[in-house]
């Protein structure tokens, strides 16, 4: 995993260099995918298939393209930030995640601008390299600076998360958007941020991410408490008590979805 995200991590950062001569189509309103996406997407499957052939693998740009044993499966996205990066904006990153028999049990988070891999196994631990990792162990939302992810044209409800966002706001010391769900997980982990929410997210934006604020410490559920993240989509994250204070904000300020929303 760690050579994978290294080795897509190298041709990112050199596509990176030259961003506005890649070559970019588009795959939906506000939506793009790059050819640096398509190659590092490619890069990192040779590598895991070559290492473990057995196993199956899911990918961002390319969907399922190896059933595998059925018990095994990689989840893998390429170049999560894919925006950030059409933009010259250095945030972003490549995750990818191992799933046995429905659980995660490693996964890497690797910014290759900053050189900084996040990635944990699960019962050992989270590390950034090789530095333990812990939450942040701030108490109360008045302190706390939190993460968010929001829906942009043609993605997502729009109104659902005004409303959620609004109740936040309120509560904290800061409300951070960074374009990466990876990252902001991964930068949770190592207690730069204090707590996460978003909706309608994708199992590779979050698999890895997920494993490493758990083994950093942290919790993760959906706004209902329950643990269903990596099928609902739904994530609120962070240390024992700003985690559940978070979540009853969410939860409290939550009108569900809107018929707008609905409607699309």
């Amino acid at each position: 995993m760690d050579k994978a995200a290294r080795r897509a991590g190298r041709d990112l950062s050199r596509d990176f260099g030259e961003v506005e001569q890649l070559q970019v189509s588009r795959k939906g309103a506000a939506d793009f995918v790059t050819a640096a996406d398509r190659r590092a997407e490619e890069t990192v499957r040779y590598e895991l298939m070559r290492a473990r052939p057995e196993f199956g693998f899911i990918g961002e740009e390319g969907g399922t393209q190896a059933e595998g044993d059925g018990v095994h499966r990689w989840i893998v996205d390429p170049l999560d930030g894919t925006t950030n990066f059409l933009h010259g904006l250095p945030q972003f990153a490549v995750s990818i995640a191992l799933e046995e028999r429905g659980q995660i049990v490693a996964g890497i988070v690797y910014n290759p601008l900053t050189d900084e891999l996040f990635w944990a196994e699960r019962g050992t631990g989270a590390y950034l390299n090789d530095t333990r990792l812990r939450v942040s162990a701030r108490q109360h939302m008045s302190e706390s600076v939190i993460a968010t992810g929001m829906p942009f044209l043609g993605h997502g409800d729009h109104e659902r998360y005004l409303e959620t966002l609004k109740a936040v706001m309120g509560e904290v010391a800061g409300v951070r958007r960074y374009g990466s769900a990876a990252l902001d997980l991964a930068y949770l982990a190592a207690g730069r941020f204090d707590g996460f929410w978003e909706f309608d997210l994708n199992i590779w934006d979050i698999a890895a991410g997920i494993l490493i604020v758990r083994e950093a410490g942290g919790f993760v559920s959906d706004i209902a408490g329950r643990d269903s993240v990596l099928t609902t989509g739904e994530v609120v994250a962070g240390n024992d008590r700003i985690q559940e204070k978070l979540r009853k904000c969410l939860s409290e300020a939550d009108p569900g979805p809107t018929a707008r929303a609905a409607a699309s």
